[in-house]
């Protein structure tokens, strides 16, 4: 259905469902087949109130996308290159802030059921995953999540963000890692060789991509999936054995002991050292992936503290900060900046009501 969408897109639209069919090899034009299929699709040109609706139905093949009343009376800005190999696909996505969703009545209505690594470039993700006792990863610090498209999962990005996703097919992923679908929810940083490797790939071929040669962007592409895959397996067999059990369920306690006492301006490191009786390099160990201690402490307080922003208009923003520990409200202010790229009143301003959800 149109809506009164522009003609482009209403047709990028009508044809979701071959939009990531790779053509069928063809014995008689192998040479001439193409190694990438590209499909650029943006929503700039549409009216402001139908921006967000039609974003909602050019994804909507895969995720629920609701519509919230600021993306209608403010437009939205979203747009997305798709890039499609023979087995795998690789989209560069840039939008607005957005809510989107797999729940297990999409699930049940598709056959999609490929992992997807999405890589954080810029902005912030939160995702929920599971449905009885939910799961939270929020990427403060810029990483790669991994989901499992066969399970549901909740996804808030609250501000604009620019994001890469490779989807990877089933059989790959579960041929490389045991168990693969406790991939569902994790996330991997930027803090080994392996994984700092990963983001300098990922950098130059958003960069360089759109002037490569068919054969340079489908090597480029294998690469960084081959080295997303290789980072989670890494992961993956150092979060077994028995040592590792203990790990996580001391890691488990002290994210428990963060947010009983995350208001308290005496939790620090060295409170937690104190309660924990853990050595400190195991502490920073710990949470190397979220960016040490103290910035995923840092986090937690700022991700409530938009929360707070955007479901009592009635606090002050001096209030907020002071509520939640920062040491002035010019300081909750440059926190807040850093983190989700605008003020604090600017959020509020926003009339951000995605993190409701």
């Amino acid at each position: 259905m149109s809506r009164g969408y522009s003609a482009a897109v209403s047709r990028l639209i009508a044809n979701q469902q071959q939009r990531y069919a790779f053509p069928l090899p063809d014995a008689g034009l192998q040479a001439s087949m193409p190694r990438v299929i590209h499909q650029h699709f943006t929503v700039a040109g549409e009216i402001r109130s139908l921006q967000a609706p039609a974003w909602g139905d050019y994804v909507g093949r895969i995720l629920d996308f609701p519509v919230s009343r600021v993306q209608r009376e403010f437009g939205f800005r979203g747009e997305i290159d798709t890039y499609v190999l023979s087995d795998m696909i690789y989209l560069d996505s840039r939008t607005d802030a957005l809510s989107q969703a797999r729940t297990n009545a999409r699930i049940s209505r598709d056959s999609v059921r490929d992992y997807v690594f999405h890589v954080a470039v810029e902005g912030i993700m939160e995702t929920a995953i599971g449905t009885v006792k939910e799961r939270k990863s929020t990427q403060f610090v810029p990483g790669i999540l991994a989901l499992d498209m066969g399970q549901p999962m909740h996804m808030v990005r609250p501000t604009y963000s620019r994001v890469l996703a490779f989807f990877l097919p089933r059989a790959l992923v579960e041929q490389e890692i045991p168990d693969a679908e406790s991939l569902h929810g994790q996330v991997v940083g930027y803090t080994t060789p392996l994984t700092r490797l990963i983001l300098d790939r990922v950098t130059s071929l958003c960069a360089a991509l759109p002037t490569m040669s068919q054969e340079q962007a489908e090597e480029s592409i294998r690469v960084c999936a081959g080295l997303i895959l290789a980072a989670f397996k890494k992961q993956t067999r150092r979060s077994t054995g028995p040592h590792a059990a203990v790990q996580t369920a001391t890691r488990n306690q002290i994210r428990e002991f963060i947010e009983v006492n995350l208001r308290d301006g005496d939790l620090t490191t060295e409170a937690i050292l104190r309660t924990f009786p853990i050595p400190r390099p195991t502490l920073y160990r710990m949470f190397e992936h979220e960016g040490g201690i103290g910035t995923y402490i840092r986090n937690r307080r700022l991700r409530e503290a938009a929360e707070e922003l955007a479901t009592a208009p009635h606090v002050s923003i001096m209030e907020i900060a002071y509520g939640w520990s920062f040491g002035s409200p010019s300081d909750f202010t440059r926190a807040f900046r850093r983190a989700y790229g605008m003020a604090p009143q600017d959020f509020r301003a926003l009339g951000v009501d995605l993190l409701r959800n």
